[in-house]
């Protein structure tokens, strides 16, 4: 599996979270954010055992090369 970062967060407070990723073998999204832990939200979801939710800033969807013709937005 080759993992290659696609953008990062540049306004996040602590330079690292969240990111997003492409797998080149799946053609898949890996998403890195902030783990939703407040039952309220939790509750107004059906999450199989194996499955997580993150949240994940709306300003990140540039990073998607669907949004963006294509390109890269850089780090």
């Amino acid at each position: 599996m080759a993992l290659r970062r696609l953008g990062k967060d540049p306004e996040s407070p602590n330079n690292g979270s969240p990111t997003v990723y492409l797998d080149d073998e799946t053609g898949h999204y890996i998403l890195q954010g902030w783990r939703v832990t407040d039952p309220g939200r939790l509750a107004q979801l059906d999450i199989p055992d194996h499955e997580t939710v993150i949240e994940f800033p709306r300003r990140m969807l540039r990073f998607f090369p669907e949004v963006n013709d294509g390109a890269r937005d850089g780090d």
